[in-house]
């Protein structure tokens, strides 16, 4: 399962990454659809990716998959229970109060896993790694609203993954991030749709 193999004949990779990566593909194809299901997919894709990470001395993003699997489990009772009726939330906009506290709370767990970083492991790339993990953290909690700006921050991470993981030879993982770009500007646009159905809009 962690032996490397080269997956096309040059792209050097392990089973685990490659079985975390399909996982996570499907994760973000069903949140597209606002399906509940993806929710089960993140918690195992999660759970595989800790693996990845620890073995790559990426601690940040390891122990963000544990946030991820508790967060998993909250969005999923919100999709399938929240709201006023308990018939699941709808998609929603950030308010700009909403987006002073999430910058706000981007900044603080920035500050806060870097401190953890930088005291309490070898990490070469705590800076990225902390910011990246703070600003995941936040885009997981506005995905579980339904909040449709949750889409505007994981374009922004995916992209900035992208290089961090190309840096630490997780080449498959820095494609799938390249991916995960792609299908965030493909869940902005349903989402939008989405909204707008929901108001009446011809």
């Amino acid at each position: 399962m962690h032996t490397p193999i080269l997956l096309f004949g040059f792209l050097q990779t392990s089973w685990l990454e490659i079985i975390s990566f399909l996982l996570a593909l499907a994760m973000v194809a069903l949140n597209i659809r606002q399906s509940p299901w993806g929710w089960l997919f993140a918690i195992i894709s999660a759970a595989l990716y800790a693996k990845v990470f620890h073995e790559a001395r990426i601690y940040g993003d390891m122990g963000l998959q544990f946030v991820f699997i508790a967060v998993s489990i909250w969005g999923a009772y919100q999709w399938l229970f929240g709201g006023r009726l308990h018939q699941g939330i709808t998609v929603s906009h950030l308010s700009r109060k909403g987006w002073s506290l999430t910058i706000a709370s981007w900044g603080a767990a920035y500050g806060l896993i870097f401190i953890l970083l930088a005291r309490f492991t070898n990490s070469d790339v705590a800076h990225i790694d902390a910011f990246l993990t703070a600003g995941s953290l936040v885009a997981q909690f506005l995905l579980a609203r339904k909040t449709l700006e949750n889409w505007h921050m994981w374009i922004t991470i995916d992209l900035l993954y992208i290089g961090l993981y190309i840096h630490k030879n997780l080449y498959l993982t820095a494609v799938l991030y390249g991916l995960f770009a792609v299908l965030a500007c493909i869940g902005l646009n349903a989402w939008k749709k989405s909204l707008t159905i929901r108001a009446g809009v011809p």
